[in-house]
């Protein structure tokens, strides 16, 4: 009598061990994507009639602090939208990963495609002071951020994704 007792407790653990296994298996199966958003840097605003300025001077040395900023996150892709003042801002930054920048299309944030394409990655996307924050509330799902301020520069979204649930972090790089 004692054998199939026994027997039964060893089948047991051995089937509790092959269920916990499986459910770190399927633990690991999730994945984290983060996206870092940031509005472009200064703009040269000299010609108020000029909707698609380059960055001043000193927005191209901002551009390069987020580059430094950048060199230890192992970034997957970076995204602008399609205007000098955010390709500038992220160019540096994406010529030190060796990538591409992605323009994409302000509006339509977080479609379908562009979480597809970003599913899992670490992914910069560079956008305005309207965009940026509503980017944010877009893959939150609800209005959280207000715009930024037009003189913040220097405001880092960090928004992780892990199973799907969004959180944020955001800093001040200066």
């Amino acid at each position: 009598m004692k054998k199939p007792l026994l027997l039964l407790v060893l089948a047991t653990l051995l089937i509790a061990c092959g269920d916990s296994n499986k459910k770190s298996a399927a633990d690991a199966d999730y994945e984290i994507t983060t996206y870092y958003l940031i509005r472009h840097a200064e703009k040269d605003r000299s010609d108020p009639n000029d909707r698609n300025p380059y960055l001043m001077e000193t927005g191209e040395a901002r551009a390069q602090r987020w580059a430094d900023y950048f060199k230890e996150i192992d970034l997957d892709a970076v995204y602008s939208t399609n205007y000098n003042r955010t390709i500038q801002t992220a160019t540096p930054t994406a010529e030190w990963h060796e990538l591409e920048v992605q323009i994409y299309d302000a509006g339509s944030l977080y479609d379908r495609a562009f979480q597809f394409a970003t599913k899992g990655k670490k992914v910069l996307v560079v956008g305005h002071s309207n965009t940026t924050p509503t980017f944010v509330n877009t893959i939150l799902g609800e209005e959280k951020y207000e715009w930024m301020h037009d003189k913040d520069n220097a405001s880092l979204y960090v928004v992780t994704l892990k199973d799907s649930v969004p959180t944020v972090e955001i800093q001040i790089v200066d």
